[in-house]
């Protein structure tokens, strides 16, 4: 927790600062680049050592061996059947290759990461020494936050959200010409917590935006998150994650061999959507509700916001089978009304250009010479 807690206003969820007294405008301001979040729902690891990235390349989702000082990307950990099992923002310094994880992640990423160096030279450590604060780029609020991005180098550390677009081997199975994600210019700065206390001190309330203001830009921008679209059954396709989180032509990987086949060859089991709720009952469904097409049960809420021009809105895991068109969020006490918005299609996957062989008939055998007659 930073001085930002002192902030008048300031209203503290179990994850860090949900508000300072307005969401709503709080969002407007942020999404204008003219306010800054302090994410204390999320965590910094460090990971130095010369064979640091090769090491890195060797065990993620992505290709991150050549990865320049000051170049940001993301990076996803599976398990040998390609399930998602840890996932983290990465930026190299040069020196040091710094992730950013969901705190609930942190930890167990950390001692993942320990168990697997073996006697590759390379250190893995929590950093609770640093903060980190977040903004959309290009408005007075990346100004003060890059001042306050010393930590720990020296130089400005700030990882640039790489959602804008589909990166160097990655696949959008979103079949939309203008992704929402192409508008979120975030980027998260990684401070020391004394410098985050002082830049704090120096901010005014229209300087200020809570997680609510940043957890409703991520669910406008389709954007997954560990703590909200993963579980123990989620493949990255089924999010659309492979469009930023997974290097499609790198070499060899724990759950590759997964990734590759329902890529190539098959369909994700679930597909994500997203959803416009409405709000004429000012009900707002909880995480984990139930999803509905009809009277069959097809899916689950993942993450839930209310957006400053879109009203109510959600994401939600689906059957890949789930029909396109309206859908009903079963919350407590209430049945919302949801129109779905297809992100990842029930056709995702199977795009290997496997030619068709045709098949040879039987030719005839020659007649018996013997018999003829």
């Amino acid at each position: 927790m930073t001085g930002f807690s002192d902030i008048p206003g300031a209203v503290q969820s179990d994850d860090g600062i949900a508000h300072f007294g307005d969401a709503f405008r709080e969002q407007r301001r942020l999404a204008v680049g003219a306010a800054i979040v302090p994410l204390d729902d999320r965590t910094v690891i460090e990971v130095a050592g010369s064979e640091r990235l090769t090491w890195l390349d060797s065990i993620t989702s992505q290709a991150v061996g050549r990865l320049a000082p000051g170049e940001s990307t993301e990076l996803l950990v599976l398990d040998p059947q390609g399930r998602v099992e840890h996932a983290a923002g990465v930026v190299d310094d040069g020196s040091s290759t710094w992730l950013i994880a969901d705190s609930g992640d942190a930890d167990a990423l950390a001692t993942w990461l320990t168990r697997m160096k073996f006697r590759t030279q390379a250190t893995v450590d929590v950093r609770p020494d640093l903060a980190l604060l977040g903004f959309v780029d290009g408005g007075t609020a990346a100004q003060r936050a890059l001042a306050a991005a010393s930590a720990p180098t020296g130089a400005a550390l700030v990882w640039t959200d790489p959602w804008q677009q589909v990166s160097a081997g990655g696949h959008q199975y979103a079949e939309i010409s203008e992704h929402p994600g192409a508008e979120l210019a975030w980027r998260v700065a990684i401070v020391q917590r004394d410098a985050a206390d002082a830049l704090a001190a120096t901010l005014a309330a229209d300087e200020v935006a809570g997680l609510l203001a940043a957890e409703a830009l991520r669910v406008a921008a389709w954007r997954p998150r560990w703590s909200a679209e993963v579980d123990e059954r989620s493949l990255p396709h089924e999010s659309d994650w492979i469009r930023t989180a997974v290097h499609l032509n790198k070499g060899c990987y724990r759950g590759q061999e997964t990734v590759a086949k329902v890529h190539n060859l098959g369909h994700p089991p679930r597909r994500l959507a997203a959803l416009h709720l409405d709000g004429s009952e000012a009900v707002l469904p909880a995480v984990g509700d139930a999803v509905f097409a009809g009277d069959d049960e097809v899916g689950h809420i993942t993450s839930v916001a209310r957006h400053h021009e879109d009203g109510p809105i959600a994401l939600a895991i689906l059957s890949r089978r789930t029909p396109v068109g309206d859908l009903v969020v079963r919350a407590e006490g209430a049945d919302i009304a949801a129109t779905q918005q297809v992100i990842v299609p029930a056709d995702a996957g199977a795009m290997a250009d496997i030619p068709r062989i045709t098949r040879l008939s039987r030719r005839p055998s020659a007649p018996d010479p013997r018999q003829a007659g």
